[in-house]
């Protein structure tokens, strides 16, 4: 009779093992973290007011978290090796609770704007870290349901931000944003310092600095130079941003090349080999792109030829994101039952069907047209999302684990910089085109019908990306790693 104890592949097989803490301990923090994403953007007024500071310096709070993001993101690969899981998740959310404190009592903008790098700091690495975990908790059959729990997380946080952050700034004041946080932030690190676990493997791969330099001024470069177009006149134009680009590109570019070469490298690019993985990082560049872009060009459209007030505007797209959340958990479910194709096909016919009739929308629109079209928008990209970041995933081997969460990750806030500043630029280039040939530029209705215009071509372009995701939709297939497969080939 044997009585060597079974050694389960992943923690989640274990039937003595408590991996609800350990997932517990993780969704609490990471909720509040990634919730300062979009709880600011309704203050940034009231800010303003505060500190007397101008529309540029106040982007900082939205600008300069988004470019910390892209700085850290890349580095949580090493890191992930470097120190256990539990050492990672108390020291990040610890980093966030400082840097929310901070915010809290700032005396002035620059203590404020500090703050909030802090809390960057340590919501750029909370999402690597809660991805690496779950792969290695939960085997390839039963992350699907795992992720669109994540998935939950991630766009229901933000969807209900700037809802909650105007009732907060309304009745209690923005110092509240943060304060209200902290319990939960310190709650999260009391519980996940009683429960986590580690399950992760410290290997201690060779910093190389070179690489880390490389990363910083690439992915930070182009953040910034993306996000700082709307800031300028000329736009890409202005030497700041196509400078801050072009440095960007080429310190990544350089950054490639050295991976290639070092034995263990920062960020190992290699996992571009794997075909599922690579159309997963597509299909989620291409969606978080046309998210972002709605949820900035939407509202611009409905407060401006619609004359909708920020609340309502607000309000119509609260049903369609609220949806996107809510429904990440059943996609997931679907997702472990079905396979990604049964998922990703559907959802991309309906992003192209929503695509082409926001491409006609005018003054005459009427307003449940928007709110249906917005729910049927992210109805069909939760179907996509998580689905196709799952399956890519799961092709990786555990080894390249921490390497594919963290490109993942980083390219959500690079995607959100390139999509907003692209498609805002294309609408007001339009716009103004038309208005420098308008009889009367100044006419009120000739700038809101220039504007329509612009918005109209925003998504015709927006069509053009749907349908590259439709196309690639038919290429997917459900995907294992590859070490599993070796494993059970030997068996």
């Amino acid at each position: 009779m044997n009585d060597t104890p079974k050694k389960y592949e992943f923690l989640a097989d274990d039937p003595n093992a408590k991996v609800m803490p350990i997932m517990i301990s993780l969704i609490i923090g990471a909720f509040f973290a990634i919730l300062n994403e979009t709880l600011l953007n309704i203050a940034l007024t009231t800010l303003m007011k505060e500190f007397s500071i101008t529309v540029p310096q106040v982007q900082w709070m939205a600008t300069g978290f988004m470019l910390m993001m892209g700085v850290v993101i890349p580095m949580s690969a090493i890191l992930l090796q470097w120190f256990t899981t539990r050492q990672m998740f108390l020291a990040t959310m610890i980093v966030f609770t400082i840097g929310t404190t901070i915010c809290a009592v700032a005396p002035n903008f620059t203590i404020l704007l500090a703050g909030r790098f802090f809390q960057a700091i340590g919501t750029g690495l909370l999402v690597p870290i809660i991805f690496n975990t779950f792969l290695l908790i939960y085997p390839p059959n039963r992350r699907g349901a795992v992720m669109g729990i994540v998935g939950f997380v991630i766009m229901f946080a933000p969807a209900i931000g700037p809802t909650l952050s105007g009732v907060i700034v309304e009745y209690l004041g923005w110092r509240f944003l943060f304060i209200t946080v902290i319990p939960f932030a310190l709650f999260s690190i009391l519980f996940a310092y009683k429960y986590l676990l580690n399950v992760s493997e410290v290997t201690k791969p060779k910093i190389d600095w070179i690489s880390i330099v490389f990363s910083t001024i690439g992915f930070g470069g182009v953040v910034f130079g993306f996000s700082s177009v709307g800031d300028q006149e000329a736009g890409f134009l202005a030497p700041i941003v196509f400078l801050s680009i072009l440095i960007g590109l080429i310190s990544l570019v350089l950054f490639c090349l050295r991976q290639l070469k070092l034995p263990e490298p920062v960020l190992d690019i290699r996992v571009f080999k794997f075909p599922m993985y690579t159309l997963g990082v597509i299909f989620f560049f291409i969606i978080i792109m046309a998210m972002f872009a709605s949820e900035i060009i939407l509202p611009i459209f409905m407060q401006g030829p619609l004359a909708l007030s920020a609340a309502t505007a607000g309000l119509v797209l609260l049903p369609g994101s609220l949806l996107n959340g809510l429904l990440s958990p059943v996609m997931g479910h679907l997702f472990d039952k079905l396979g990604p194709k049964a998922l990703m096909i559907p959802g991309s016919i309906f992003l192209c069907g929503t695509m082409v009739v926001f491409s006609r929308i005018n003054m005459d629109t009427p307003i449940w047209v928007i709110v249906v079209c917005y729910i049927v928008l992210m109805i069909s990209i939760s179907a996509m999302l998580m689905p196709a970041e799952t399956n890519g995933l799961n092709q990786l081997p555990k080894k390249l684990y921490p390497h594919g969460t963290a490109i993942v990750s980083t390219l959500q806030p690079v995607a959100g910089a390139i999509g907003v500043s692209a498609f805002i630029s294309i609408m007001n280039t339009r716009q103004q085109n038309i208005l420098s040939k308008a009889a009367n530029p100044n006419d009120p209705l000739t700038i809101n019908e220039a504007l329509v215009s612009g918005v109209e071509l925003v998504y015709f372009i927006a069509i053009a990306f749907a349908v590259v995701v439709l196309v690639m939709s038919f290429f997917v297939y459900r995907a294992n790693p590859d070490d599993i497969a070796e494993e059970k080939g030997k068996e």
